[in-house]
């Protein structure tokens, strides 16, 4: 059967589809090329937002005007929270919860047996509070990165955050199993490996190890091939100094942080239920620095949620504006059903004002990165190709990568060097 894959939200969720797809294939499935009918379409959503609810449903029905025969499958956060909610969209035949997508290849094996393959709406979802079991998972599409999935779930329940109740309890897998994986993707092609998790700081939990241990058996493979490491998305109260030490020393790992910050207001932090103060926040920017002054530093914030006052807004933008970070992910607050938040007796922000405060922090991260830049033109770096040809109407086709402080550079397009490292010198900013 040929199997259409669709995949919304974070590097998560990409990571499991290729996984997902990877096992299909394995049973002799086919994945359907681009514009061609699917005889199963599997859509794997994001449910981070009232916007990402949205967009899931968008593609939904998409994906069922593009494939009207087809049989259609929903998964993921969103089918985890709002399963009923999706079987009663037209076109929709199953909803899979978070444990039931890593049987996907089992269901679609039963369902080539079945008579009546079409269902309209059927849901499996496991309660979320029953899933205990790590399922390990690695992006392969890309010639160049490998994301691998080193954690899941969330035991933070911040007050805002549908996460643990969508992804469940954090657990992980082992070290030497996240090792075999990093060493498998570098055998087959990968260069740079992006370790990917709901709070991968809190890696250990399930296996009683440590994610600085992780990292330093990461820093080590057993390979002569070169490579590098991006930590993706780390709370600061779990990035330690000797963590960015490790980084600062290490012959894999990139100065490159993410690092969620949500609001720059102690008083919003605490109504959120976050573990750490914005002081906490900037000395651990002020550490990184420090060991590496060319690091690239983004972060995530949130805008416009109960409780941020215009007085807490004006010193989270103040705080914000003198630190030398370099890019801002800015989401906008959403009210989510079962969350502690929406009993809370705090005042809400108008949802045009939620829109200028996003807009506040969209400009102020354009500056931050502008900034960035300019202070790196001439930075001597290493950059890794990227496979995807740009055309460049009237000129010569280029290719782009990135450096090991994520500074986007370009290039006259060279097959010769997709998914090779090449030392370069940043060029001036037109």
């Amino acid at each position: 059967m040929k199997i259409g894959f669709t995949t919304l939200g974070c590097k998560l969720n990409y990571a499991e589809s290729s996984a997902l797809g990877k096992a299909l294939t394995a049973r002799g499935h086919e994945r359907a090329k681009q514009g061609e009918e699917a005889d199963i379409c599997i859509i794997n959503t994001c449910s981070v937002t009232d916007a990402a609810d949205h967009k899931d449903r968008q593609m939904i029905h998409r994906i069922r005007r593009q494939n009207p025969n087809a049989i259609l499958i929903v998964t993921g956060c969103y089918a985890q929270l709002k399963p009923d909610e999706i079987a009663h969209i037209e076109g929709v035949d199953y909803v899979l919860g978070q444990e039931e997508k890593f049987h996907l290849a089992e269901f679609v094996e039963r369902l080539e047996k079945s008579v009546e393959r079409r269902k309209g709406g059927e849901t499996c979802v496991s309660a979320i509070r029953e899933i205990n079991d790590f399922h390990g998972a690695y992006s392969k599409d890309d010639r160049t990165r490998c994301f691998i999935k080193v954690q899941d779930g969330c035991n933070y329940f911040c007050s805002y955050c549908t996460i643990p109740l969508a992804r469940g309890k954090s657990r992980n897998p082992s070290i030497a199993e996240v090792v075999a994986q990093a060493e498998e993707a570098i055998r087959g092609g990968a260069k740079e490996l992006i370790l990917s998790g709901v709070n991968i700081g809190d890696f250990g939990r399930s296996t009683g190890e440590r994610f600085i241990n992780l990292l330093r058996a990461l820093d080590n493979l057993d390979t002569e091939s070169e490579y590098r490491i991006r930590i993706s998305s780390c709370e600061p109260n779990l990035l330690s100094d000797e963590i960015i030490d490790l980084v600062a020393g290490s012959r894999h790992f990139a100065p490159h942080f993410h690092i969620p910050l949500q609001s720059g207001s102690n008083t919003v932090l605490q109504i959120m239920g976050r573990r750490y103060t914005r002081e906490l926040f900037a000395e651990r920017v002020a550490h990184i620095k420090a060991v590496m002054p060319d690091a690239f530093i983004g972060v995530d914030c949130m805008v416009g949620v109960r409780g941020e006052t215009a007085e807490c807004w004006q010193e989270y933008v103040a705080f914000i504006e003198q630190l030398p970070v370099s890019q801002l992910h800015v989401f906008t607050y959403s009210e989510r059903a079962n969350t502690r938040m929406l009993t809370m007796d705090l005042e809400v922000v108008p949802q045009k004002e939620r829109e200028r405060r996003s807009k506040e922090l969209h400009e102020l991260s354009a500056r931050k990165t502008d900034t960035f830049y300019r202070e790196h033109e001439g930075y001597r770096g290493t950059v890794l190709w990227e496979a995807k040809r740009i055309k460049n109407p009237g000129g010569t086709d280029l290719m782009e990568g990135f450096t090991e402080n994520y500074i986007k550079v370009s290039c006259p397009y060279d097959r010769a060097k997709i998914n090779t490292f090449e030392r370069i010198t940043v060029p001036r900013r037109d």
